[in-house]
């Protein structure tokens, strides 16, 4: 029977630890170059799988991650044996990445991919004031906050869930829009939205409170607005072994474990 993947690519994260997998994996198991491979296994925590999502986007390469980090939550567990056997018994989680489209106060563009949010974030101690629409109908005319983020169900778990944000499960055709320590109105917790929305966010005062935009780890500071849709365009797949799927991990963590 043929299998799924016969050309791996190992990709880890600096340090010592998934160094020391890296060569581990890399004496027992042939590797080839990422541009060859059928599939990347990258070694480290969520921050390195994530790194690797985007430095594939658009390839249509599976990534697969074993954990040498932290909390792992996008990583399978790590083992040495098996891989290949792994690799074949493993299931997919497709997602799509937010396109932001930021302008600075210079009138300058600039486009980043978030596979977990996009967020807006008070650059000194004063309060940003934002003004909120969804589909060019404005829907909140001032939000006075530390910030605001739009975060994907993949990303739900992330960022969002720490600033009291809902959990999405993966397949839900939903985005979080959730404020950051929101000043007024105090009352507003945030708001569900299609994941068809087009979303638009305008700084009001960006020069005497600035803002930055940042879709994952890209920031750009002193911007005037953003706009921010998911791009179905492209397709994010990761591997996870049968029973720990990120849909199932996502339930999981919903109960609190």
């Amino acid at each position: 029977m043929a299998r799924r993947f016969n050309h791996v690519a190992f990709v880890a994260s600096p340090t010592s630890e998934a160094q020391s997998a890296l060569q581990s994996l890399k004496s027992r198991y042939p590797g080839v170059e990422p541009e060859e491979a059928d599939v990347i296994v990258a070694l480290g925590g969520d921050g390195l799988m994530l790194r690797t999502l985007h430095r594939f986007m658009g390839t249509g390469k599976p990534i697969y991650g074993m954990n040498k980090g932290t909390v792992g939550f996008l990583m399978n567990e790590f083992r040495e044996e098996d891989l290949f056997e792994r690799l074949e018994a493993s299931e997919r989680s497709v997602a799509h990445p937010l396109l932001m489209v930021a302008w600075d106060v210079r009138g300058e563009s600039h486009t980043a991919r978030a596979i977990n949010e996009v967020s807006m974030l008070r650059q000194t101690y004063q309060a940003a004031k934002l003004r909120v629409s969804i589909d060019s109908q404005m829907r909140l005319s001032e939000l006075v906050a530390d910030g605001v983020l739009i975060a994907t169900p993949a990303g739900s778990t992330a960022y969002n869930l720490s600033v009291n944000g809902p959990i999405l499960p993966l397949n839900a055709p939903l985005l979080a829009l959730t404020p950051i320590s929101a000043f007024r109105p105090r009352l507003w917790r945030g708001a569900l939205l299609p994941d068809y929305a087009k979303i638009q966010i305008e700084v009001l005062e960006p020069t005497e409170r600035p803002v930055s935009a940042v879709a994952d780890h890209t920031e750009f500071r002193d911007v005037s607005r953003v706009h921010a849709s998911m791009d179905r365009s492209v397709d994010l797949v990761m591997l996870h072994d049968p029973g720990h799927s990120l849909d199932e991990r996502i339930l999981r963590e919903q109960f609190g474990y």
